[in-house]
């Protein structure tokens, strides 16, 4: 939000003041300033003059020859406006100025020499309208520096909107005001406003709240005989300054009251729009707003109607039928108070977010619907004297915000800031920011403003932080604080997340990556995959994001898509949030898994997918001090492979599945490469009970290693049945049996397959013509199993 100081200045007297110091003060005791800008610096040398004479260029259809008339002095200017006339007085930028930076010399133009420049708006940066030089309607001298006319001379303030959430009050120039003078101690002026009460006997407007939750406030009023249709200049620069566009006096002027008061307004022609209704509507419909979009409605949307015909979307923006034209003359005045969920809700079903829906969401005060309305009748009456108020003034007040009051005493502040503020400096603080205050022996007695009453201050501690942000943080003593420390031991399921990150990252050279909870429905179709019905968002930003996801795979599958450019080998993975449905209490069945997908363009599947298994091999080991069982079984999602799938279990408890995307998907990746994926579900794997670590002292004698092949069927045996059955067979010291080699032929129903079986004694160095019987033991047990050993 963009703020401008004059504007600020029209409340606070800033006089002696370094207005920038000002401002970075303001941020450390109430927003954080993202910029300040100064406007006008460096334009100068640029005064009013008037054009005598026009003469067309003999070599130029778009030139033109002008003779301008400075006050004391008559100039040639070669000008390329299309609006010039005689008589016109124009910005002119004299020879040795500068406009916005730019240097002003004397210059040949096509032959014909030019002492000076007649500057647009949008040339001198108070406004974006630069189709053609600026018409000066006002009277003022020939020779007259603009800027001693016009406050183009400014400081811009931009304020992060985020760190003004919960303060309404500050979307708000006299709002910013009440700050500033709180920090200079100076004082605070009211705006000039227009008495409403002279206009009571005047017929009132019929305005009828059919919804009085969703509107806490409803004012009108009606006002005819506007001749005015072009805002005065320096309304047009304040809006420029803080992002707002000219578009003709009614509409700025309801602008210019938003941005000074914080309060919303809306202008209806009265010849189109003559009663009010606040309602919603049961069936949905199509809308057409000012911007010319036609929108879909709904039966939670709160509408503005006339006659039950839509005139506006309550609180976000008028409807194109009703709007204001360059010849309207007479108006219905809307300042009213929306609920600011349902405001929120809307705007972001509709995808329409105004400066007006900003300020609704942020819970405006309903005070401020008569003091906008007073505020904008004082200033068309000053600038269009002929405006003529024909009715009385509406107020629908449907609900009121409780009054806040809050006790407490010096000693809590004390207590709570660790410092003495005196009781004095307590007073002045909150009587400045606008709190009630009484005090009696000792105990303070605030009652909260309506403007911060509506979400902002509500405990003792908000109090605190009122006085001591004025006071000032940097005028803290800075001394360590004296309280209790207890150790608090990490959760298990947290120490154990952050463990499978170490290992993922330091192990297998894995990327951690973020995504959000819901599917992407756009990224899954274009992978092949069916994203499934699972629980709906009702609020999604799109379509496409209506449904919250059921795995973790398409999410880092849509990821390894859009990275396959920048690197041959990598993997990913990502410990989120999933949902299974709803449980029995209608709450979301909310799962957090582990997901993970490795992508290499350099090894094979094969490789790939060892790789992937050995990653859940070591963090069942490292964590769980067990070894996982890998069982084939029918894929669960349409983006696992129909064959090599695989459930993960771990003391007979299932926590996951290993699998290759189905070839379709794998495809939609990237042909060439191989892919491989796993699921984890966390919490079930935190739930195992790790086993018991047995330390065994390593012998000091070598192990002898001896390999022998087999023949079994594809898909017959269990590596861990294997390794098992070679340690029952015999009762040599075996310390490990490993997988050397697999050799499966095209079209072969059985495979090859070389085991190094590895063995160990305490005391002496064993020899291979002794571990002889137990190779034929084990390959007995082997035969037994299916598992021929080859001669």
């Amino acid at each position: 939000m963009f703020l401008s100081m004059n504007w600020i200045g029209d409340f606070v007297d800033f006089s002696g003041l370094d207005k920038k110091a000002l401002i970075k003060n303001f941020t450390l005791s109430t927003a954080e300033v993202e910029d300040i800008i100064v406007k006008g610096e460096d334009t100068y040398g640029v005064i009013v003059a008037r054009i005598e004479s026009i003469e067309n260029h003999p070599n130029s259809k778009k030139l033109h020859l002008l003779k301008v008339n400075t006050g004391d002095k008559v100039i040639d200017v070669v000008c390329g406006a299309p609006n010039v006339r005689v008589g016109m007085k124009v910005a002119l930028a004299t020879v040795g100025g500068s406009v916005c930076g730019h240097a002003i010399g004397e210059a040949v133009v096509a032959g014909f020499s030019s002492y000076g420049m007649c500057c647009s708006e949008a040339e001198l940066g108070i406004s974006d309208d630069n189709s053609g030089i600026w018409d000066i309607t006002d009277d003022i001298a020939l020779g007259t520096d603009i800027k001693s006319v016009y406050p183009i001379d400014d400081i811009i303030f931009e304020v992060d909107n985020k760190s003004l959430t919960n303060r309404p009050d500050l979307w708000s120039h006299y709002g910013m005001a009440r700050e500033f003078a709180t920090l200079t101690g100076r004082e605070l002026k009211k705006p000039a406003m227009q008495c409403v009460k002279e206009y009571k006997d005047l017929p009132p407007v019929d305005v009828q709240v059919k919804d009085g939750d969703l509107c806490l406030r409803y004012t009108a009023i009606k006002v005819e005989n506007v001749q005015r249709r072009i805002s005065p200049v320096d309304m047009r620069i304040r809006l420029f300054y803080c992002g707002s566009r000219a578009i003709n006096f009614l509409a700025d002027l309801t602008n210019y009251v938003m941005l000074e008061l914080g309060q919303p307004m809306h202008a209806f022609d009265c010849a189109k729009v003559n009663k009010i209704e606040v309602q919603t509507f049961k069936d949905p419909f199509v809308f057409r707003t000012l911007d010319g979009i036609d929108r879909n409605m709904d039966d939670k949307m709160l509408m503005i109607t006339s006659g039950d015909e839509p005139v506006a979307v309550a609180g976000i923006m008028g409807g194109d039928a009703s709007k204001i034209e360059d010849d309207t003359n007479s108006l219905l005045l809307e300042s009213a108070t929306f609920d600011g969920v349902s405001i929120r809700k809307t705007s972001t079903r509709l995808g329409l977010r105004t400066d007006a829906s900003m300020r609704y969401e942020k819970m405006l005060d309903p005070e401020l619907c008569p003091m906008a309305t007073k505020r904008l009748l004082a200033l068309l009456h000053s600038l269009d004297e002929g405006a003529r108020v024909i009715s009385s003034f509406t107020d629908c007040y449907m609900k009121h915000y409780p009054e806040i009051t809050l006790t407490f005493d010096k000693k809590y502040v004390d207590r709570y800031t660790g410092i003495d503020i005196s009781t004095a400096e307590i007073k002045k603080t909150l009587t400045a920011l606008g709190f009630g205050l009484t005090e009696k022996d000792g105990s303070f007695t605030v009652t909260v403003p309506s403007w911060r009453a509506t979400k902002d201050v509500t405990l003792k501690a908000d109090i605190i932080e009122e006085i001591t942000r004025i006071y000032g943080y940097d005028n803290f003593e800075v001394k360590p604080s004296v309280s209790p420390l207890a150790p608090k031991l990490p959760e298990k399921a947290k120490a154990e997340e952050n463990r499978i990150k170490d290992l993922l990252v330091k192990s297998y050279r894995m990327h951690e990556v973020h995504s959000y909870i819901w599917s992407d429905l756009a990224k899954n179709r274009a992978l092949g995959i069916e994203t499934p019905e699972n629980v709906r968002v009702i609020n999604a930003q799109t379509p496409d994001h209506q449904f919250l996801r059921v795995s973790m795979i398409p999410t880092l599958l849509s990821f390894t898509k859009e990275n396959r450019g920048y690197g041959e080998e990598f993997s990913i993975f990502e410990i989120g949030h999933t949902v299974e449905g709803l449980r029995a209490d209608g709450k979301c069945n909310e799962q957090k898994k582990l997901g993970a997908v490795l992508f290499s363009r350099k090894e094979s599947e094969e490789k790939t997918f060892l790789r992937a298994r050995d990653a859940i091999v070591e963090l069942c080991e490292d964590i769980l001090h067990k070894s996982p069982v890998f069982t084939p079984t029918e894929p669960v999602f349409g983006f696992e492979h129909p064959q090599n799938c695989y459930t993960v279990s771990v003391a007979d408890t299932v926590i996951g599945y290993l699998s290759l995307p189905y070839p379709t998907v794998k495809e939609a990746i990237d042909k060439k490469a191989s892919i491989a994926f796993f699921e984890i579900h966390t919490d079930t794997f935190s739930k195992v009970s790790a086993g018991i670590v047995k330390y065994t002292e390593p012998s000091r004698f070598p192990a002898i290693e001896m390999d022998m092949t087999f023949v079994c069927e594809i898909g017959s045996v269990n590596f861990e049945l294997l390794k098992d059955a070679a340690k029952a067979a015999t009762d040599a010291p075996l310390a490990s049996v490993s997988v050397q080699d697999i050799y499966e032929g095209d079209g072969e129903k059985s495979a090859t397959l070389t085991l190094r079986f590895a063995f160990s004694a305490s005391d002496r160095t064993l020899t291979k013509q002794e571990l002889l019987p137990a190779m034929d033991a084990i390959a007995k047990a082997y035969a037994t199993l299916g598992v021929t050993a080859q001669v």
